[in-house]
């Protein structure tokens, strides 16, 4: 169909009069529209299947009942149930008040009152053939729409199951310590990140990581930096050096005004030794079986602003009963219905009362606490790691007395 063709418009005229119908034709062929005839009920709901109109013109009696409008009105339910977005105009002889509203409560949009005035009803059939053309549109447009938005729901869940297999498990177990995690996204995916695993034998690496941002972009970002500290990540590289390196590739890979926060531990596990470098991250909390707190501050600036930067390395002695924590901005910035924040000091008490659990224990009830503090309502991307030290076995020796 030509692009001017697609632009006459279509209109269906049924009326059981060969009279009339010859003298709509022909009126309307005048104006510049395409017409076709239909005498009976079934051939206007044949038509209707079979081609597209813009507008159907339509007598409310037919020869089997000429005067109730009754054949007429099951017509128009019909039609609406065919297409509920066709107008549909009403030409009739016999009109009444109930009739036309009837008619109008099954979809009529017009009326037209026989013998009709030429200006007046190509004036009504152009008005409803605009109307009826631009709600198609929108109808296409919002399907269109709808059905992209099922796609990005679709993706942004697959995304989800990704980021959640680059995520570690809730409970991971090394050699004399006990893991375990959490993790909450604002959105569908985030870009939060917690890494707990072996470097062979005697060492594993322990991360935590906050994108700049949330959704898609910090989700991206993240996966970046998950790849790049997975294949960087040896008992050999230093914490120091390591940081060093993520800041570098970081620099070249993600926007201005974009970075990375990132905590970093070399972790001994038959010595009990952490190495650690802090990017800028919000510090770590270690309470000792005594009681006593450290914050693991000492580092650098955060990932991927300045090319060259240099960072510090720290190592702390852990023992038996020792817990760390490992968390994200969203953990300590989530506000409650008055807009205060849960803050560092709220997590700090809550970790002096309940340190004394095991690690999945102590996980459950901070992120437990912290979200009935908010509502459950995170606003920003929020992950926890719980780092348990357990007791020694017997053969191993004992390192506790080394702090």
């Amino acid at each position: 169909m030509s692009t001017l063709t697609a632009h006459i418009p279509r209109t269906l005229i049924a009326d059981d009069q060969p009279d009339v119908l010859a003298a709509l034709r022909l009126l309307l062929k005048g104006a510049g529209y395409q017409t076709e005839a239909a005498s009976s009920p079934k051939a206007v709901l044949d038509a209707i299947k079979k081609r597209n109109f813009d507008v159907v013109l339509i007598d409310l009696n037919y020869a089997r009942d000429t005067t109730s409008g009754k054949e007429g009105l099951d017509l128009i339910s019909r039609i609406q149930a065919e297409d509920n977005s066709l107008p549909i105009v009403v030409m009739t002889a016999w009109g009444s008040v109930d009739l036309a509203v009837e008619a109008m409560r099954r979809g009529v949009r017009d009326f037209v009152q026989k013998p009709w005035e030429n200006s007046r009803l190509l004036q009504v059939l152009r008005t409803q053939i605009d109307q009826g053309r631009t709600s198609r549109r929108l109808r296409h447009d919002a399907s269109q729409l709808r059905a992209r938005s099922r796609e990005l729901d679709f993706e942004l869940n697959e995304a989800r199951e990704i980021q959640a297999r680059l995520m570690p498990s809730k409970a991971i177990h090394l050699e004399g310590f006990d893991v375990s995690c959490a993790w909450r996204a604002a959105r569908t995916i985030g870009g939060d990140y917690l890494a707990a695993f072996p470097l062979g034998k005697d060492w594993a690496a322990l991360c935590v990581a906050d994108v700049a941002g949330k959704g898609l972009p910090a989700a991206l970002m993240m996966s970046n930096l998950q790849a790049a500290l997975k294949s960087a990540a040896s008992k050999d590289l230093m914490p120091d050096n390591l940081c060093a390196q993520l800041n570098q590739l970081m620099c070249g890979n993600i926007p201005i005004n974009k970075f990375i926060s990132c905590f970093y531990g070399l972790l001994d596990t038959r010595r009990r030794v952490l190495r650690f470098t802090n990017a800028g991250h919000n510090p770590p909390l270690l309470v000792q079986s005594n009681g006593q707190f450290s914050r693991l501050e000492a580092g650098g600036r955060v990932l991927g602003t300045f090319t060259g930067s240099i960072y510090e390395q720290r190592e702390i002695q852990l023992g038996s009963g020792d817990r760390l924590v490992l968390f994200t901005d969203g953990v300590t910035e989530v506000r409650n219905a008055s807009g205060e924040e849960f803050g560092e000091k709220r997590l700090r008490e809550l970790f002096a009362r309940e340190h004394r659990r095991d690690a999945a224990q102590l996980q459950s009830t901070i992120m437990n606490k912290v979200s009935e503090f908010c509502g459950d309502q995170f606003d920003d991307d929020a992950a926890l790691m719980v780092v348990e030290v357990k007791q020694h076995r017997r053969g191993r020796g004992n390192l506790d007395d080394a702090r």
